[in-house]
């Protein structure tokens, strides 16, 4: 048994036939068997009349932060409408062959995604120009049950932390955008469930394939530890870009692996095992040079606690490597790129007020159990 997700619901239901679509999506917008969703509506007699793509682009062969223009698919023909280059958000003009505008993409389950954010987005202008918003709803990867980390300042709303929720969300797309549509007062989008699903599914038991959601994502162990592991990217560590262990393998020419490995350890952390490696990046930070540093292993998913595991990461480098550990400068912004990812300023304070990781972990699980409660009327998955 297998889940089925919204898009092959809304096939079986012939929903929205005869209605002009916009289509938000990539190339994780896929069937069961790998068929692209735009070449399956149309097949069926849909008509896909625009396209709109995030970040990494239509193809997901995009780098981060690349900027993406607009182009004609080279399968369909369709124009499609980069919402990562010259505009965040569709315009008047781009949705003016658009019935129903609706969102197909498969989310990671952790905030800094900015897939989310182009949801949100999307969904804002649809309701400010009167356009049904339609999600597709998919999976979850890190399931539906647990909540990690701190809540988005409402100040530091950005691409990479687009909505106030936790870190480790632990909701669908559709539910967010249910939340926050509530929230903001805008039109409710319309969610086309899943069947099958249950909260306390991870993405390896709901017998979908996985497709890499963005180029530095490809593979489920990745998923589970980017909602930790991705906050080394405000620091002068390597995250792994650049190896075949994105977000998996962490270090730099200055760290010591195996003091690093061992001090580690002795945290004891839950789910995970932690080896030294040496590692030379092909691309990104510390290009050509030899690292050292860490593997982060998936021992067991269900227990690993990945927030956590990101947080002592940077704070045992920053005790061992006083010297040589830095924070990514500030950028045009004048805010240091680990607090946009940390929703606001309590995680470079921290570090940099030479504190013990302890009261930052507890005021963060203080505000997921608040989150916890909050997100309860959205759930629309048992």
């Amino acid at each position: 048994m297998r889940v089925i997700p919204g898009l092959e619901v809304l096939m079986r239901d012939g929903l929205f036939k005869g209605k002009k679509l916009g289509l938000v999506t990539n190339h994780t917008g896929v069937d069961f068997e790998l068929n692209q969703n735009v070449d399956l509506l149309l097949r069926q007699g849909y008509r896909v009349t625009t396209l709109f793509s995030p970040e990494h682009g239509l193809y997901g062969d995009h780098p981060d932060g690349h900027l993406v223009e607009g182009h004609r698919d080279k399968t369909t023909g369709i124009y499609v409408h980069s919402l990562y280059g010259a505009t965040q958000r569709p315009t008047r003009d781009m949705l003016k062959d658009v019935d129903i505008l609706v969102y197909d993409i498969q989310d990671i389950g952790a905030r800094y995604y900015t897939y989310t954010s182009t949801m949100l987005l999307c969904m804002e202008a649809a309701s400010s120009y009167g356009i049904p918003f339609v999600i597709l709803d998919r999976p979850n990867p890190l399931g539906g049950l647990e909540v990690e980390g701190n809540v988005t300042h409402p100040e530091w709303i950005s691409l990479v932390a687009g909505a106030r929720v936790a870190i480790r969300h632990g909701m669908t797309v559709g539910e967010i955008a249910m939340m926050v549509a509530s929230e903001k007062g805008i039109e409710t989008p319309k969610v086309i469930k899943m069947e099958g699903w249950t909260r306390d599914m991870y993405f390896q038991d709901t017998g979908i394939p996985w497709v890499p959601t963005s180029p530095n994502a490809p593979t489920m162990d990745m998923a589970i530890l980017y909602p930790g592991t991705c906050l080394v990217e405000g620091t002068n560590l390597s995250e792994g870009r650049g190896t075949s262990l994105p977000f998996q393998v962490i270090g730099a020419p200055w760290v010591d692996g195996r003091r690093l490995a061992e001090a580690l350890r002795r945290e004891k952390l839950p789910g995970i095992a932690v080896r030294p490696v040496f590692f030379r990046p092909a691309f990104s930070k510390w290009t050509g040079e030899v690292c050292e540093g860490v593997q982060v292993h998936v021992i067991d998913p269900k227990k690993a606690r990945p927030v956590e595991l990101g947080v002592r990461i940077l704070f045992t480098v920053r005790d061992l490597f006083p010297d040589d550990f830095r924070l990514r400068a500030p950028g045009a912004t004048g805010r240091y790129f680990i607090d946009l990812l940390g929703g606001g300023p309590d995680l470079s304070e921290a570090l940099q007020k030479d504190e013990s990781p302890d009261n930052l972990l507890e005021s963060w699980r203080s505000q997921a159990e608040e989150f916890a409660k909050r997100r309860r009327d959205f759930l629309i998955y048992d």
